[in-house]
């Protein structure tokens, strides 16, 4: 304490001692208030100067991390609220589906399949009937190249037709061209004029796709009253395998692999997009399973199982599988009794796919497969329909490629081991 002489011409003489007490006291009260109002003033002071990194070298690092803790909000002085939607979508926010629509939309076409039917005329004369439409459904535009712009679509939608129709997202009709078809994978292309072509979508990638990922159809379902629905909902399931049954006697041919979403798509949407959030092309909607005990499972064949057969077709109309060169059926399809009295198989062997007929000059052939030859494995895979061998050769082979056939000729096992064949070349 500082103690002062306030009687300046008074000499040395010390204060009274109660004198000395109050201002004592008055002083360590102005102490107080002082330090309270420093403690109240600089933090207010610090957070308004927020560009003084040099006085607080660690003021940034603490207003980061700050930040930081701080949940993501809506708000944000971005005009167009980019920064908004971005940071939504990343935290797995509301999705701005009607922005994805606005810029992919239009590439997603309607399809009418015009055949000319035969009709009762008078007298009963048989008579044409020309241009009749038999069907709609949707495709998509996902290339433009000199004169022409290319629509992927499933090959029930453009099957049997005489004449295509494309409708454009404004109405306008323009003709089709089909450039070739698969009926395994149930996939088409078809070409139009690249002018009347506004947009074109963009293949994505379906083996990076999770169960539960957004996703949104496009399409024209029952028709193009209701062109270019749009319905959303999730991925939910991926590598679905449905069997297919190629000519509709009830009995699967083949097995193809699907993505399973629950956005709704009905007879019209076959063909059309499946989309994710950045508009990207995942998959081509081609059929839902509906029964009166299930809802919500719709079908998609994936991108990437696609595109290697829409590069096919484009090239050559078709697509180059690996063949055996023999036309086959189930052995479940004929009589048991047929079994030994004439195939004479073992009692065991119950199952398989016999040859019908052996092509000429086919790799069976020269191999010496003969007709009745009863095929049970195929590189030691179970052979027991003829859907299996197909899916074997499909999925696991490729022209060229080598296979060991395991099969029963009047009841003797047998082996023979022959290379694979292009099936456009026989």
């Amino acid at each position: 304490m500082e103690y002062r002489n306030d009687n300046p011409g008074g000499g040395g003489r010390r204060p009274k001692r109660s004198s000395s007490l109050g201002y004592f006291l008055s002083s360590l009260i102005g102490l107080v208030v002082g330090a309270l109002l420093v403690a109240l003033i600089l933090p207010r002071i610090g957070l308004m100067d927020n560009g003084n990194d040099a006085a607080d070298p660690n003021a940034g690092t603490q207003a980061q991390e700050q930040t930081a803790a701080q949940p993501v909000s809506d708000k944000t002085d971005d005009p167009g609220g980019t920064q908004a939607q971005t940071a939504s979508l990343a935290n797995g926010g509301a999705m701005d589906v009607s922005a994805v629509v606005d810029e992919i939309g239009s590439a997603v076409v309607g399809i009418t399949n015009i055949q000319t039917q035969q009709g009762g005329g008078m007298f009963g004369v048989p008579r044409n009937t020309d241009g009749v439409p038999v069907g709609t459904g949707s495709g998509v535009i996902y290339k433009k190249e000199g004169d022409l712009a290319y629509i992927v679509t499933n090959n029930h939608v453009v099957a049997g037709a005489n004449q295509l129709e494309i409708t454009l997202a404004d109405g306008t009709d323009v003709e089709g061209d089909l450039v070739g078809t698969d009926i395994w994978t149930d996939l088409a292309v078809v070409t139009m004029d690249a002018a009347a072509a506004d947009t074109v979508v963009e293949f994505g990638d379906s083996s990076s796709l999770k169960t539960g990922q957004p996703v949104i159809a496009i399409g024209n379902p029952l028709g193009l009253e209701f062109a270019g629905s749009v319905t959303t909902g999730v991925v939910s399931g991926l590598e679905r395998i449905v069997p297919v049954d190629v000519n509709e006697d009830g009995t699967p041919d083949f097995q193809s692999e699907a993505i399973q979403t629950d956005a709704a798509i009905n007879p019209g949407n076959s063909g059309g997009a499946l989309l994710d959030m950045q508009g990207k092309l995942i998959g081509i909607n081609s059929m839902k399973i509906s029964t009166e005990t299930v809802e919500g499972i719709g079908l998609a064949i994936p991108i990437n199982v696609a595109v290697p057969i829409i590069e096919q077709i484009e090239a050559n109309g078709e697509v180059h599988r690996p063949t055996l060169g023999v036309t086959l059926m189930d052995l479940a399809a004929i009589p048991s009794a047929y079994y030994q009295s004439r195939l004479r198989l073992p009692d065991d062997v119950k199952a398989g796919a016999i040859v019908e007929r052996v092509m000429e000059n086919s790799a069976a052939a020269k191999a010496g497969l003969r007709s009745l030859d009863v095929i049970t494995a195929a590189d030691d895979q179970k052979i027991e329909s003829t859907g299996d061998l197909r899916q074997y050769l499909f999925t696991d082979k490729q022209v060229g490629d080598e296979i060991r056939l395991t099969f029963y000729r009047n009841g003797q096992q047998q082996e023979v081991t022959l290379s694979l064949t292009d099936n456009l070349q026989i």
